[in-house]
């Protein structure tokens, strides 16, 4: 004990302050039905108007949907598409209405072109998305994939990534010739979404032009945290390979100098990894102009196959409102928990006005109980109510301080 003189025994009984002791202020409220039901009743009247309120918000943005994952065994000709391969959800608009989009593939440019018709005007901004089923971007190996210094731009070589959170692509051998470091490595940036996206073309546009292309920027993407994790690399072309993906982009290795992946917004939107398996990312947007309504084609060069890990690929065309994109999701949250206070709260005061329990009755004791039923006779109950009771003297110890 603190204070003792020396040659005394140590003590572990704690020392006598208010802390150690167990005497801070604390407040424990008493659950009251005059303090419970109106709290029940006051959540429920505050999150279900929310709730609706997000809920029609959500409803007002303005989405569209086309999966193209069997694109490429289509011929020239266009082929209409069945409707679980798309999905309109456009304010004011019946889908059921809408011209079923289309598609066709040319097999030598391996482009995939999309039909598809817009019948409401899209207020700015508009946003175009790759969207991905069944890719577990959230697997613990996959996310850890890439390595933090080679990002920063520091020239590691292939012994420093041996190893390492990259492999098993953080290096590779060509012809018996020395090892020499993937870049960047790992799996994430191997994996990188690759199919194009051009632009959407207004194919029936009002006047005497053929055509008006709906342009939209692949600039101002990314997110400004993500910019500043990568920066120049300090490699040579001659000191690394491309990842084994990047080789249709690159089939001769690097120019000289290596593309600063930095300005590279859609590799910076790929590698800020996904929390589920199904997920959008933006490809390129338009925050000025309104896409009008019509038909348009928008042309992709199929590089991605999805088809190896039975997921799909879509594009996606959206607005956003100010809870961003569409997700009726946490309306619909807000109002089930909303309804289900409200309905607890109705339970509990019927129940507590039809066979009201006066506060301290002691009648509801187990042990009373046991005697209501008949489990126990009166003199075992008052026999266990005397166990329970202190004695004088124990009362005297639980009243004195340590």
């Amino acid at each position: 004990m603190a204070g003792t003189s020396a040659g005394e025994p140590k003590s572990k009984r704690p020392s006598n302050t208010a802390f150690k002791q167990q005497r801070l202020r604390a407040w424990q409220p008493l659950l009251t039905p005059k303090s419970v039901l109106p709290t029940f009743f006051i959540i429920g009247i505050i999150f279900a108007p929310i709730g609706g309120w997000l809920l029609w918000a959500s409803d007002r943005v303005n989405e569209l949907r086309i999966d193209y994952t069997n694109c490429d065994r289509l011929g020239t000709a266009f082929v209409t598409l069945d409707s679980n391969d798309y999905e309109y959800h456009l304010h004011g608009i019946n889908s059921n209405s809408i011209t079923k989009p289309k598609q066709r593939y040319d097999s030598e440019e391996r482009v995939c072109t999309i039909s598809f018709n817009l019948p409401k005007d899209l207020e700015p901004d508009v946003f175009l998305y790759y969207r991905l089923t069944n890719f577990y971007q959230n697997h613990r190996r996959y996310t850890k994939s890439f390595d933090v210094d080679q990002l920063k731009g520091k020239t590691r070589s292939a012994s420093d990534l041996n190893n390492g959170d990259c492999s098993p692509l953080d290096s590779h051998s060509e012809n018996g010739g020395p090892k020499k470091p993937y870049y960047p490595c790992g799996l994430i940036a191997n994996s990188i979404f690759n199919d194009t996206i051009r632009q959407p073309v207004l194919t029936n546009p009002s006047g005497n032009q053929n055509t008006v292309t709906y342009k939209m920027s692949e600039t101002g993407i990314a997110w400004t945290a993500d910019k500043k994790r990568v920066n120049p690399t300090g490699y040579k072309p001659s000191d690394v390979f491309p990842p084994p993906n990047w080789r249709e982009k690159y089939p001769n290795g690097y120019p000289d100098p290596i593309p600063d992946l930095g300005k590279d917004e859609h590799f910076l939107v790929w590698m800020r990894t996904a929390g589920l398996p199904t997920f959008r990312k933006l490809y390129m947007k338009n925050t000025q102009d309104t896409m009008a309504s019509g038909f348009y084609q928008i042309d992709i060069v199929m590089n991605y196959d999805t088809r190896s890990f039975g997921g799909t690929k879509s594009i996606v065309i959206s607005t956003t409102s100010f809870i961003g994109g569409r997700n009726p999701v946490l309306g619909i949250a807000f109002i089930v928990v909303g309804g289900l206070c409200v309905l607890l709260g109705c339970i509990f005061a019927i129940r507590h006005f039809y066979r009201p329990r006066r506060l301290g009755d002691h009648t509801y004791l187990s042990w009373n109980q046991q005697v209501a039923s008949g489990l126990a006779d009166n003199s075992a109950a008052s026999a266990t109510a005397r166990n329970t009771q202190p004695t004088s003297g124990a009362q005297g110890l639980l009243r004195q301080r340590p």
